[in-house]
């Protein structure tokens, strides 16, 4: 999946939507993004002046939008259905993501519900763990603005 097919997927836009593009996918079973992460991202200033590094919560979220791909694969985006954050199980950060790295999100199906389902996620660098947790998320019908 390229850019323009993960924007036809996700409601996350710029400067949150934190995957550049899919590059394994099996149905129902596994996905595997990357994330180009560079100088210019808008959290760098901040995070932090002179050491940029990337914002773990961040990289959560960017595992969270690679296995919300998978679900609404799954699903079908066209019931209109959403894919919410709903928790974070055993998230651990094993190194520094800084800029000019690429993270490569692996997120593998534990268990699909018919609201919910429980992934397995990695975030690697260079074949090296960068983070790792299990993320519960919640499939839900869009709530009127």
């Amino acid at each position: 999946m390229d850019y323009r097919e993960i924007v036809r997927t996700l409601p996350h836009r710029y400067p949150f939507l934190l995957i550049d593009r899919v590059v394994e996918f099996e149905a129902g079973k596994r996905i595997v993004a990357i994330k180009n992460v560079t100088a210019n991202e808008p959290f760098f200033s901040g995070h932090f002046p002179g050491h940029p590094v990337m914002p773990g919560v961040l990289i959560l979220e960017a595992l969270a939008q690679t296995g919300a791909v998978l679900a609404l694969k799954m699903i079908g985006t066209l019931e209109g259905r959403m894919v919410y954050l709903a928790g974070i199980d055993g998230a651990r950060f094993r190194r520094a993501v800084v800029p000019g790295d690429q993270l490569r999100l692996t997120m593998e199906l534990v268990q699909a519900r018919s609201r919910s389902c429980r992934m397995a996620g990695r975030a690697e660098v260079d074949g090296q763990l960068a983070a790792q947790a299990e993320i519960l998320s919640a499939l839900v019908d869009p709530v009127a603005p």
